[in-house]
């Protein structure tokens, strides 16, 4: 009716006089928002129904009890609407029962149960998949549903389990036939601690409207609410509400990456590649005995903990405003749990590659504003070493000694090659390399031939699929200024006598110079240290780029040595790590 009104008047309101037409206009502003309250009344029946799946699910709640029916996509929809109507039915038996009191069945009457679109009743020999039409609405006795087919959806939803003042707050989201973008997110503060649990009227406090949300040092002690609602355009699904398991803690104070930020406070332009190369070291090893008591047993034990550690790192990565984030010793479950749900609200998209027979590995990050995936052309070393036609001679060469071949074959090293593409400037591409190399002290010679084939891996790419595409590679190598690994990276070749063929007597490998493809240069230069535990420190992390292409703009300067060392050494309670990110400005030539 409401509608009918609202045309007509619309209608009506075209054909009259100007001085008129504001009080037609009125009117018909009335009329339609008494249809959209009426429709907005309605409850809501949530069919998700996917062209690729077999099934269908409908969900409403009836009688006060949430439904979820799976059906066919191919049955007819009478068979469907039998379906509810029979529990309809035994919902309401269900519920006189348990009123009289009576063992007896109570005389029910079965419900009408109809389907309409647009106000004509939708045949009983429709097919669902066909008959559930977004706007449809469902007669269930005397109560009206709303058909909302494939809504915005959350899937999943979960707040961290640990909260610290001054760090940012990040939902893990999945969604479902909607954007992040387009969804609402409202944050919520306790009014004063245990508000809720003291049965307090006004418990919560709004305290934001942002997908991130950082808690200051007022809210310690206090839980955090949030209510999210996905979205897809002007189009919002069921909203949800999720409180912290915990309070916020206080923080532990100023971070070495605090003063880092104040030269990356804010994105970089269009011109400029913010880089960032960082070991975060995986929990796998953090939480070993040996790195405890022997490693770090300087660090307190709950600095060491994942939860805390992720904590700091998601506010220190975040504050980079980086464009290409390169990251080493990545728990899968810290990939997919915590790092992308959070960096992804920072406009980074990441990609996993996982080493074969560990639980950690490489991720890249790229922000989407600025870039484009192209392609992929990840590799594991030692399978590419004993496969790709491309590393025969060197494969040979090795083959010669059997105990270094089989060194070589039992690494997972692995190479992450991630071709990326400007979304402003499609000429501009970037072979972005990351590595993650075999850590022995006495490894130097494993290093050169991972690097050889690394290099000629990228060479392939960058001559034969992206001809002229200027690289970036970025990792932990494991290796100083002064080894065989990094002269090859910058200088170009590495002659057969150099020391680290020598580096384990019984896998020396003798008459083998290597020589580097590409013109490279280490961004951040040579600093004293990238690594500083108890026992060691030294540059090891290098982000290696080709001048030819581009130029180094803005070195962000490295934690201060007494930053470094004010809790003896990394990590520790004001840094996640035993490395330090390394972080740069590329301006393109």
């Amino acid at each position: 009716m409401y509608r009918y009104l609202a045309s007509n008047i619309r209608h009506f309101s075209n054909s009259v006089s100007p001085g008129l037409f504001g009080i037609a206009e009125s009117l018909w502003g009335r009329a339609n928002k008494l249809c959209r309250r009426s429709y907005a009344i309605m409850d809501r029946a949530v069919v998700r129904c996917v062209p690729c799946e077999s099934k269908l699910t409908i969900s409403f709640t009836l009688d006060g009890n949430q439904k979820h029916m799976l059906r066919d996509q191919t049955e007819q929809l009478g068979r469907a609407l039998s379906r509810i109507a029979n529990s309809a039915v035994k919902g309401q038996a269900k519920a006189k029962k348990s009123k009289r009191n009576k063992p007896e069945q109570a005389d029910v009457l079965d419900p009408v149960v109809k389907l309409y679109y647009k106000d004509d009743c939708v045949a009983d020999d429709a097919l669902n998949a066909d008959a559930w039409q977004d706007g449809a609405v469902l007669h269930v006795g005397d109560s009206k549903y709303r058909v909302e087919r494939n809504p915005p959806t959350f899937t999943n939803l979960e707040l961290p389990k640990f909260l610290l003042a001054g760090f940012p707050v990040c939902i893990k989201v999945d969604i479902e036939f909607g954007e992040l973008r387009y969804s609402l997110f409202k944050w919520f503060k306790e009014s004063i601690p245990d508000a809720e649990k003291n049965g307090l009227a006004q418990c919560w406090v709004e305290a934001g409207n942002e997908r991130v949300f950082t808690p200051s040092n007022v809210d310690i002690g206090l839980k955090l609410k949030v209510q999210c609602t996905p979205g897809n355009n002007d189009r919002f699904g069921l909203s949800r509400e999720l409180v912290t398991a915990t309070t916020v803690e206080a923080g532990p104070g100023t971070c070495t990456f605090d003063n880092r930020h104040m030269y990356t406070n804010r994105v970089t332009d269009d011109s400029t590649i913010r880089a960032v190369s960082y070991n975060i070291l995986a929990d796998i090893y953090a939480q070993t005995e040996l790195s405890k008591t022997a490693l770090y047993p300087y660090c307190a034990p709950y600095a060491l903990e994942i939860d805390y550690r992720q904590s700091l790192l998601k506010k220190e990565l975040a504050g980079y405003n980086a464009d290409v984030v390169c990251l080493q010793e990545v728990d899968k479950g810290v990939f997919f749990d915590s790092l992308s749900p959070a960096l992804d609200a920072f406009d980074l998209a990441g990609l996993f590659r996982i080493k074969e027979k560990q639980h950690e590995g490489l991720a890249t990050y790229f922000r989407r504003s600025k870039f484009t995936l192209l392609s992929r052309h990840d590799i594991m070393l030692s399978e590419a070493l004993v496969s790709d036609p491309l590393h025969r001679d060197l494969l040979e060469t090795v083959s010669t000694n059997a105990a270094l071949k089989e060194t070589l074959l039992q690494r997972s090293t692995t190479l992450q090659v991630t071709v990326l593409q400007s979304v402003k400037d499609a000429s501009r591409k970037l072979c972005v390399a990351n590595t993650h190399l075999y850590w022995h002290p006495k490894g130097g010679h494993v290093r050169l031939i991972q690097m050889a084939i690394a290099l000629q891996h990228l060479s392939q790419v960058a001559s034969e699929e992206y001809p002229g595409i200027p690289l970036l590679f970025c990792g932990d190598f494991n290796s100083t200024p002064s080894s065989g690994m990094y002269q090859l990276a910058t200088q170009g070749s590495v002659s057969e006598s150099h020391p680290d063929w020598a580096s384990e007597e019984q896998e020396e490998l003798c008459s083998l110079a290597l020589t580097n493809p590409f013109q490279l240069q280490s961004a951040c230069g040579e600093p004293a240290y990238t690594n500083y535990v108890g026992g060691f420190h030294g540059c090891l992390d290098y982000i290696f780029m080709e001048p030819r292409a581009l130029q180094v703009e803005q070195v962000i300067p490295l934690p201060s040595h007494q930053e470094v060392t004010t809790h003896q050494a990394l990590p520790s309670v004001l840094h996640p790590s035993d490395h330090i990110a390394l972080v740069c400005d590329l301006k393109w030539k």
